[in-house]
């Protein structure tokens, strides 16, 4: 049992939830304006597993019969018969109704919104069978990870900073764009939507450049508009130049750094967010 379930959670990269939990937690600590409280911390972590453990899930199910065709995910565990598609719905569904539990457990707002989001979510799993834009709709649901923290604690949506959403829209959409480079002939040939298939790799990051571009000016807006102090502008600093990096060390005729582009460096910039944030409450705004 144990077995498989460090399958199913390699199998939906858990790890990667690094990148929407801080966003969820910086929503959560500018709220209170500093620590929220521990029942409120615990329900958002627990709400934000599960709804990418539900997702992900989701996404693996959804995309099987391509991942069996694609010579690059042929090996995932679904194509692989590591694990039975019975126990990836379980899973998925084990992972909603912890998220919806989470939720309610927080205030009725956060419970109103959750369809919303997890609706988002698993809707962009489909997306790349009709649309380029799959890559701003996967930003779009993660944007509800800083809003869904700000639920937590405020109960309200008055004085959230959307400029905060949008900056996580725009940087999610641009490195899923760039990373969608690594599937872009094969997209082709099976008739799958993305912005390399359609577009072409180097017009791909030619978009990706603008997204993190946006990306940028949203987060530094985001610590104007919440009165944030120099930690804040520092983490902005560092932000920046982990965005530069990904674009230096990735381009589309060389695509072997793209996992350090994709995972090290987009870890990174959602950690180093969310820790200059903190600080920058604990010294006083």
């Amino acid at each position: 049992m144990w077995q498989k379930l460090k399958i199913l959670l390699e199998m939906i990269k858990f790890e990667h939830t690094v990148f929407a939990m801080p966003f969820a937690l910086m929503g959560a600590f500018l709220a209170q304006r500093g620590i929220p409280s521990l029942r409120v911390f615990f329900w958002v972590v627990l709400a934000m597993v599960g709804a990418r453990t539900c997702a992900m899930g989701f996404n693996r199910i959804a995309d099987r019969r391509f991942d069996a065709a694609n010579p690059r995910t042929v090996d995932r565990a679904l194509p692989a018969g590591q694990v039975s598609l019975f126990a990836s719905w379980l899973m998925v569904i084990l992972a909603g109704l912890l998220f919806f539990f989470a939720c309610s457990m927080l205030n009725p707002l956060a419970l109103q919104i959750a369809p919303v989001a997890l609706g988002l979510t698993l809707f962009y799993s489909l997306t790349k069978r009709f649309t380029w834009l799959c890559h701003v709709v996967l930003g779009l649901a993660l944007a509800f990870s800083p809003l869904g923290g700000w639920v937590a604690v405020a109960a309200s949506f008055q004085g959230y900073p959307w400029v905060l959403s949008l900056g996580v829209l725009f940087w999610v959409a641009g490195f899923d764009c760039v990373y969608a480079c690594l599937d872009a002939d094969f997209d082709r040939e099976a008739g799958l939507f993305s912005m390399p298939a359609i577009f072409g790799r180097r017009n791909s990051f030619r978009i990706a450049v603008a997204f993190h571009g946006l990306a940028f000016a949203l987060f530094t807006l985001t610590g104007v508009q919440m009165g944030l102090n120099l930690w804040y502008f520092g983490g902005i600093l560092v932000t920046g130049l982990a965005l530069f990096y990904q674009h230096l060390i990735v381009n589309p005729r060389d695509l072997s750094r793209i996992q350090q582009s994709f995972f090290s460096m987009n870890g990174l910039i959602a950690l180093t967010l969310f820790v200059a944030t903190c600080i920058a409450l604990a010294t006083g705004g």
